[in-house]
């Protein structure tokens, strides 16, 4: 009995230790310098770097088709893009793209149809998608 509470303990401080790992972002932040360092590397062609409305930074796995991009969503970042959405800022292969964000929770035909695109290597896929409508680019 004293060792199932001792393995419970074990794995409840791993779980906790995992936890904090990705959410306070330690894991992030080589991927983070990564892309901000090398933009035409391995990774930038598939991670992009997404500033949410409360200034928090994530790097996640994108599709951009015109001036739509769609990212998935794996952890509960995307909370902030609920409802009617919010401001966004991407770093896309070294260039800083804004728009307005939204996560799609309402149409799951969608984001099966998206996310065969965004992750074809996948067979499963139980997150959430994002789509950000870019703002339109001004000329000087």
């Amino acid at each position: 009995m004293k060792i199932l509470g001792i393995a419970a303990l074990v794995l409840a401080v791993l779980a906790l230790s995992a936890f904090l790992f990705v959410s306070c972002g330690w894991m992030n932040r080589g991927v983070v310098r990564e892309l901000r360092e090398e933009p035409d590397g391995e990774r930038a062609r598939k991670v992009m770097l997404i500033e949410l409305p409360s200034g928090k930074e994530i790097p996640v796995n994108y599709l951009r088709e015109g001036d739509v991009v769609y990212a998935g969503a794996d952890f509960p970042w995307w909370r902030e893009l609920r409802g009617e959405g919010g401001r966004v800022r991407l770093l896309i292969r070294g260039e800083t793209l804004a728009g307005h964000g939204r996560a799609i929770e309402d149409d799951p035909e969608r984001r099966r149809e998206v996310f065969q695109r965004l992750r074809p290597d996948a067979l499963e896929w139980a997150g959430t998608l994002v789509e950000v409508r870019l703002d339109p680019v001004t000329g000087d």
